[in-house]
C-alpha cells in the first residue's frame, strides 16, 4: 500500500487503523442504537408504527438486506442522529494554507465543528429544532435541511465515515429484531443525561422494560450501557453492549 511518492504504511500504522475501525464500528453504532431505543420509548407514537412496518415487511422472519430499504419509518427514526450524533464535535487540521469563507487559515490550524449545535440550530431549522420529530425527514435529508449542510453525524467530504451505511444497517437489523418480539418501555429508574466520553452516550445507562408481544404478563428487563455483557442476578436483567444482544 503506497502513494505516488511510494510512502507505505508501517506495521504500527496498520495496527492503529485496525484499532480505529474496531472502535468506530462498535461504539458509534452502539450509541446510535441506544439513543434510538430511548427515543422510541419516550415516543410510543413512533414505536408503534415502526413495529408495524417491521412486521409488515418481515413478519416474524429474520430481517434480510432486501427488506431494509423498505423500512421508511425506521429510517426516519434513526435520524435521532441529529439530536444525538456519535460525537458532539468534529475536528480537522489544515495541512496547508486554506481559505474558509472570509477566513484565511494557515497550515496546522485545528478547526472544531460543533456538530451538536449545528444539528439543533433554531435559526436554521426552526423553533422545534431540539425536538425528536422524525417526520421532518419524510421528504429526505436534503429537502429537510433546505440543501444546507445541517446534518452530518458521520462527517462529510472526502473524510466522511467509510462505515456510515454499515452502521445504519446494523442499527436497523437490531431494532427490527427487538421490535418484532417486544414492546419497549423505559424503567422508572432511568435518568436522562447525555455524556460526551469520546462518543455521546447516556451517562447512567438505559434500563429498559421489555413486554413480550402476545404473552400477557411476561416482562423482562435490559439495561443498555457500554460495559460488557454481565448478569446482574435477576433472570431477565442484564448489562449488555447493545451491538452484542443477539
Amino acid at each position: 500500500m503506497g502513494t505516488e511518492k511510494n510512502i507505505r504504511l508501517s506495521r504500527q500504522d496498520i495496527i492503529d487503523e485496525c484499532k480505529l475501525f474496531f472502535f468506530g464500528g462498535q461504539e458509534t453504532t452502539s450509541a446510535l442504537f441506544v439513543w434510538a431505543v430511548i427515543l422510541l420509548c419516550q415516543n410510543p407514537s413512533w414505536q408503534t408504527p415502526a413495529r408495524e412496518e417491521v412486521l409488515q415487511v418481515f413478519g416474524n422472519n429474520r430481517p434480510d438486506f432486501q427488506g431494509m430499504n423498505q423500512l421508511e419509518v425506521m429510517t426516519m427514526v434513526l435520524r435521532v442522529l441529529r439530536l444525538y450524533p456519535p460525537v458532539a464535535t468534529l475536528n480537522r487540521t489544515t495541512y496547508k494554507k486554506t481559505q474558509l469563507g472570509t477566513l484565511s487559515l494557515p497550515a496546522g490550524v485545528e478547526v472544531s465543528i460543533p456538530t451538536l449545535l449545528i444539528h439543533q440550530n433554531k435559526e436554521l431549522l426552526g423553533d422545534d429544532a431540539e425536538e425528536f420529530k422524525p417526520e421532518r425527514f419524510s421528504v429526505g435529508v436534503s429537502k429537510a435541511t433546505k440543501g444546507q449542510s445541517l446534518f452530518f453525524p458521520f462527517g462529510g467530504g472526502p473524510r466522511i465515515c467509510i462505515g456510515q451505511n454499515f452502521a445504519v444497517m446494523e442499527a436497523k437489523i437490531v431494532l427490527s429484531l427487538i421490535l418484532q418480539q417486544f414492546i419497549l418501555e423505559l424503567s422508572p429508574s432511568y435518568a436522562h443525561a447525555a455524556s460526551s466520553v469520546i462518543t455521546l452516550q447516556p451517562q447512567y445507562g438505559v434500563p429498559v422494560i421489555l413486554y413480550k408481544r402476545g404473552k400477557q404478563g411476561w416482562r423482562g428487563q435490559l439495561s443498555f450501557c457500554s460495559s460488557s455483557m454481565k448478569k446482574l442476578g435477576d433472570p431477565f436483567s442484564f448489562h449488555v453492549r447493545p451491538i452484542l444482544i443477539f
